[in-house]
């Protein structure tokens, strides 16, 4: 059984940056996806970020495209969401999460039927 542990979360100033890191209990042997989603107080589920573990192909949501980076560190199979030039609504709790073994390739094909495996989540706040 997999289990995600979130860190990184806080609170900072708009315009100001945070790194969330994402470690699953037990490294990764098969190719799977990873990926970020986050929830405001009484909003959606929005998916902002993921990656294929294999390599070769990720998604990053408008909303986040030119402030946020998502990347992995294999060794580990730790997922890193780095997030500049915050801004209020980006305030939300985020959940890190990760499929069973998938393959993509070249384009990312991780939908988020494809997760199963969640973590608690945490929060970020970025005040005006």
């Amino acid at each position: 059984q997999v289990q995600l542990v979130e860190s990184g979360g806080g609170s900072v100033q708009t315009g100001g940056s945070l790194r969330l890191s994402c470690a699953p209990s037990t490294r990764f042997y098969t190719y799977n996806c990873m990926g970020w989603f986050r929830q405001a107080s009484g909003g959606q589920r929005e998916a902002i970020a993921g990656l294929w573990t294999g390599g070769g192909s990720q998604y990053l949501a408008d909303s986040v495209k030119g402030r946020f980076i998502v990347s992995q560190d294999s060794a580990n199979s730790t997922m890193t969401l780095q997030m500049n030039s915050l801004k209020p609504e980006d305030t939300a709790m985020y959940y890190c999460a990760a499929s069973n073994p998938r393959v993509c390739g070249r384009d990312y094909c991780c939908t988020e039927s494809d997760y199963i495996y969640w973590g608690q989540g945490t929060q970020v706040t970025v005040f005006s």
